[in-house]
């Protein structure tokens, strides 16, 4: 859960700075429209919910644009080390093996506690206004909106988002004169027009989730005041005199309690004594120049372009190829791919080794599994031909070499014969860990290791392993299981041995772990790599290797 804490601190450090961002933004519009500034709070508001990480993935998924250029590869690096100060959770007191650590559930704990006590507080306020609808009675004033008259001393307000209801506390005309009384019905519509409710509504949100947060809280009074006093220049544009808005304002104060919740607007919330203060005195608020307008729409467009270009020059991105080999990929000497003739014997059991590799009637994603030693579930994405047309690879590399650089080889073909672009990404995962069982695994060490080339080859009621180290068994029960197998047993050096079980045998009392209902694998295979290797799997969790195919094209001949 590590990897949780650290992303939820980066979000919430990028919010923090956006935050600052809007202060900074709102200051400089301070002389124009209030409107603007309440724009520039709800985009603050709602960064809080969405996820910088969304834009840098669609920014990476646009692999084909990717800039190579170092100035841009530099440039990421700094700005992701900027937004993401948080790289590693500090260094904690050693846990006794096999213990769960406790502190990221506490925290969990912890947040949703606040989460459901601030949902609770909303609630409880939702009601007092839901109840004071229900009892009311409708009204008939035609101003295009449903318009009841409440028993309660609630202010004038707006209940509803979606189908707003004008809620006025029963007897209020008789209480403000008529001038006084349009002028409130004019600050109440123009709510209505605006969403306020919904606006409101979407910052409760972040209230709720980001409770802990004191911006969180800071940004929602911000928004209150600039929606009245957006809602307060729109009442004077529209003809109504300062006196008579701000006495009607004062009356409603003195006889009616305010709302109880930010998402049912009324007439009397945010500071009172300047919103009064800015009534009388009129000042004059501008409209936006075409320069701040260019100014606005330069921050929305970092806002969103930013966190994409991050993404896309700077996202971990392989072009088929290891990242430690990315300066100098090595590749085959001479390599030849082709399309399978008909009725090509299928080679499936070809591995790398010596120098070199061979393959025949194997699909791309075959070769992808090979080349980077996964299985078919770990990779996604691509035409449909990945996995049906077929091909004939024939490579030698220039000199014997491993199988790790025979495997680094394999990568640079694929990307330079399929053009093949992946996009690599870790998670962590329960998987299946193949470790030695108790006593002296029972192996026999392949003599020679060059002078054969490593094969896995199946037969009735089995598959022999020729050359082969203890890694390719864990890939081989990889495609048997439900999960990924990793390879932790700590044995070096390649082997010669056979696995033979049969379909449906009994498991003779092995399974992973008591709390298992079934075994990942047939029951018989498990028994045979007991028995007859002297290994065992483990269920447990551990990093796996995702890759998607973002791009891919047919090879022509050679």
């Amino acid at each position: 859960m590590n990897a949780e804490l650290l992303f939820a601190a980066n979000h919430l450090w990028q919010s923090t700075l956006c935050a600052a961002a809007a202060g900074l933004l709102a200051l400089a519009l301070r002389k124009n429209r209030a409107r603007a500034q309440h724009w520039v709070w709800m985009i603050a508001s709602i960064k809080f919910l969405i996820l910088l990480w969304l834009f840098t993935r669609i920014g990476s998924h646009l692999g084909w644009l990717k800039a190579s250029a170092a100035p841009a590869a530099r440039l990421s690096s700094a700005v992701k080390h900027f937004s993401q100060p948080f790289l590693a959770l500090p260094i904690r007191a050693a846990l006794p093996a096999g213990a769960a650590d406790p502190l990221p559930y506490i925290l969990l704990a912890v947040w949703l506690s606040g989460c459901i006590a601030v949902l609770f507080s909303w609630w409880r306020r939702w009601r007092i206004v839901a109840a004071a609808v229900r009892a009311a009675s409708p009204l008939p004033l035609e101003i295009g909106v449903r318009v009841m008259a409440s028993p309660a001393l609630l202010e004038p307000g707006v209940f509803g988002i979606f189908h707003p209801v004008l809620l006025l506390p029963r007897g209020i005309e008789d209480r403000l004169t008529p001038e006084q009384l349009q002028a409130i019905l004019a600050h109440e519509l123009c709510h209505i027009r605006r969403r306020d409710n919904l606006a409101a509504a979407v910052h409760l949100a972040v209230e709720a989730v980001c409770w802990f947060h004191p911006l969180a809280w800071w940004i929602g009074a911000r928004l209150v005041e600039e929606r009245e006093r957006a809602c307060d220049e729109e009442v004077l544009r529209a003809g109504n005199q300062p006196r008579t808005y701000a006495e009607s304002i004062l009356l409603t104060c003195k006889f009616y309690l305010e709302s109880p919740i930010a998402c049912v607007s009324g007439v009397t919330g945010a500071d009172l004594k300047r919103r009064l203060a800015g009534i009388m005195t009129q000042p004059v608020a501008l409209d936006l120049s075409l320069g701040r307008k260019l100014l606005l729409a330069a921050a929305g467009a970092a806002a969103i372009g930013a966190p994409i270009g991050i993404g896309l020059v700077g996202a971990p991105r392989i072009q088929a190829q290891s990242p430690a080999a990315a300066v100098a990929p090595p590749e085959f000497e001479v390599a030849s791919v082709k399309p399978s003739a008909p009725g090509t014997r299928g080679f499936i059991g070809a591995a790398p080794g010596g120098e070199r590799f061979t393959a025949t009637k194997a699909t791309l994603k075959w070769l992808i599994m090979m080349a980077y030693d996964i299985t078919d579930r770990q990779i996604s994405g691509g035409p449909n031909w990945l996995d049906a047309d077929t091909y004939d690879v024939y490579a030698k590399a220039e000199r014997p070499s491993s199988r790790e650089q025979i495997y680094l080889m394999l990568q640079t073909l694929l990307a330079d014969r399929f053009k093949l672009s992946l996009h690599r990404e870790t998670r962590e995962l329960p998987v299946y860990a193949l470790v030695a069982d108790k006593g002296v695994p029972k192996l026999k060490l392949h003599e020679s290791p060059d002078s054969v080339q490593p094969l896995i080859k199946g037969y009735a009621g089995g598959i022999a392993f020729q050359n082969v180290p203890l890694s390719r068994l864990a890939w081989f029960l990889s495609t048997q299981a439900d999960r990924t197998v990793l390879d932790q047993t700590g044995i070096k050096g390649s082997y010669d041995f056979n696995l033979e079980w049969t379909l449906d045998a009994p498991a003779k009392g092995h399974s992973l772990d008591s709390s298992s209902e079934r075994d990942p694998f047939s029951a018989s295979i498990l028994t045979a790599v007991r028995e007859q290797l002297g290994l065992k799997v483990e269920s447990q969790r551990g990093p796996v290797l995702f890759l998607s195919v973002e791009h891919v094209e047919k090879p022509s001949e050679n």
